[in-house]
């Protein structure tokens, strides 16, 4: 395996068509990938997928508010976990970015994100953190933050994770990997330099990539579907904002992975 795709979603519906193909794609360019969940059936389906396949894992969870009327099956997750191939938990978080949200929806979402934070403490594993803040703030990572710090000072290093799609600035980011969050950056590198400052901050051992396919394609393809192939193009495009070598960075990243997901 030379590159990981740390956030995908590939057992999605866009991938109906051609899923196999995609899979045997990713081998032959070495590229390894974690499926991940967003409520019940895709966490499923994850877990079904990656079985059989050397470089794919799963993650479970329930994204924050995609499917709001789903609760938190506990009992599912914990019949899930009983399979090695499931490294992480999540998509799990806070979404504040619609106005419209009522105090009661955050309430509820920090309420869910929390459950998902015992189960990862409780099974040792990564939590999958989405965190989206309100348009011009960045409140999403300051709650985010204090419920993290909050567990941290009981648990400790049982508590660990990836931010994924990370829009924070240099503070929200310092404060993240202080607590031993990795960051992860999408191909929005490869057409916007918002993120360079940041992406130029981080230390390289908390840095990974993902695609969050079948959303936010590279340069090249804006407005198609993604995929986990355009993960060298991210690696390129963050060695050349942090004028590192491009072989470095790579083997930096996938060593990352293999720390905070426990790959063998």
């Amino acid at each position: 395996m030379k590159y990981f795709d740390a956030h995908c979603h590939i057992q999605f519906p866009p991938y109906d068509e051609d899923r196999q193909e995609l899979i045997v794609a990713m081998a032959e360019q070495g590229i390894g990938g974690l499926i991940v969940g967003v409520d019940k059936g895709s966490s499923r389906k994850a877990v079904e997928l990656v079985q059989g396949h050397a470089d794919l894992y799963a993650s479970i969870g329930l994204h924050p508010n995609d499917t709001p009327e789903e609760e938190f099956d506990r009992d599912l997750f914990l019949e899930l976990l009983k399979d090695p191939k499931v490294v992480a938990i999540g998509e799990c978080g806070l979404d504040n970015y619609r106005p419209s949200d009522p105090e009661s929806e955050k309430a509820r979402q920090r309420e869910v994100f929390e459950k998902h934070v015992q189960l990862a403490i409780e099974s040792e594993r990564p939590l999958m953190i989405h965190a989206r803040p309100a348009k011009g703030t960045q409140d999403a990572y300051r709650d985010l933050v204090d419920i993290l710090t909050s567990y941290k000072k009981e648990y400790g290093d049982k508590l660990w994770g990836d931010i994924h799609f990370f829009v924070g600035g240099i503070e929200e980011a310092r404060q993240l990997i202080d607590l031993n969050f990795t960051l992860s950056y999408t191909a929005v590198l490869t057409f916007t330099h918002d993120y360079d400052e940041v992406v130029r901050f981080a230390p390289s051992t908390h840095l990974i990539t993902e695609t969050d396919s079948p959303y936010v394609a590279p340069a090249p393809n804006r407005g198609k579907r993604n995929d986990p192939r355009a993960i060298p193009l991210i690696v390129e495009a963050m060695a050349a904002i942090r004028g590192e070598d491009l072989e470095k960075i790579r083997g930096d990243i996938l060593q990352n992975v293999h720390r905070v997901f426990k790959l063998s």
